[in-house]
Formats: C-alpha cells, sequence, structure tokens
C-alpha cells in the first residue's frame, strides 16, 4: 500500500457511497486510477467489504458483552465455531491463547435476554465453561482505517 491508497481508503471508508467520479475529484487523481486502486485493494484482500455498519443498540440490542469459552478437550474449536455461528447475537468469536479457549463478542437485548443468549451458547456440548463481561461503553469502536495511514507512516 501507499499513500494514495491510504487515500483511497480513507475517502471511502468516511464516505462508502460515494462515487468513483466524485472521490477522483476530491483526491485529485484520474478516475481510472481510483477505479484501480479500489479494484486491486479488493483483489489483495486489503478491502473485505461494502456493506453496511450495523448499530446493534440502533436495532434493539444495546447490551454488548464478552463470553471467555473453555471448550472440552478433544471436542475442537470448529465444531463450536460452527454452533457460534448458528446464533445470530454471536457478532464475532476467536480462538485465543490465555485464560479460556475462544473469545465472543455477543448482543443481547437486555440483561435478562442476554443470559437467554449465554444459555443458547453453551448448549454446545464441546463447551465445558464460560465466564462473561458485560461493556458499560464503548470507548473506541471497532476501527480499522488508522491502520492505513499507519502503513504508508513510518513506525514512531
Amino acid at each position: 500500500m501507499d499513500e494514495i491508497d491510504s487515500r483511497v481508503i480513507e475517502l471511502f471508508a468516511a464516505e462508502p457511497r460515494l462515487g468513483v467520479l466524485e472521490a477522483s475529484r476530491r483526491l485529485g487523481i484520474a478516475r481510472g486510477t481510483v477505479q484501480a486502486r479500489l479494484d486491486k485493494l479488493a483483489a489483495a484482500g486489503v478491502i473485505t467489504g461494502w456493506g453496511p455498519d450495523l448499530s446493534p443498540e440502533a436495532i434493539g440490542f444495546p447490551v454488548t458483552a464478552f463470553l471467555t469459552l473453555e471448550i472440552r478437550q478433544g471436542a475442537g474449536h470448529d465444531a463450536v465455531a460452527g454452533h457460534l455461528a448458528g446464533i445470530p447475537e454471536v457478532l464475532e468469536a476467536y480462538t485465543i491463547t490465555g485464560a479460556g479457549d475462544m473469545w465472543a463478542r455477543v448482543v443481547a437485548r437486555s440483561n435478562a435476554d442476554l443470559q437467554r443468549v449465554i444459555d443458547l451458547v453453551l448448549t454446545e456440548p464441546g463447551i465445558d465453561r464460560s465466564t462473561t463481561v458485560i461493556a458499560l461503553a464503548t470507548q473506541i469502536p471497532y476501527r480499522v482505517v488508522p491502520l492505513a495511514s499507519a502503513v504508508t507512516s513510518p513506525p514512531a
């Protein structure tokens, strides 16, 4: 990635519905260059999607929690991940090191509904135990655009 790629990413991250022609005007580069950069970044897997970002809170899921799951020896992470993928309230899951074996970010309609989500997660026989923490506030929302600028800047 170079500085032009970074500028293209920042502009489209801020305004994903912006047209390529308008982007070329704002960036001061040819329309074909913008399109070629977008195509190259998508083909390389740098840009992974153009879908709308949704706010769980705005669609009725104001409670966010993080579950640390301990997986039964021999049960396998893939089976647990497959189970979690079938639960709409599970937003993401990662195999981790340290305490626990897998981490999942989940949302719920209320604290009482969170218990329902946890109970549903725990129906997977490969999960021995879970620990849950509830998020009180979002200090820094999920973001990756600053990485695009960091790639083209020397390390501090």
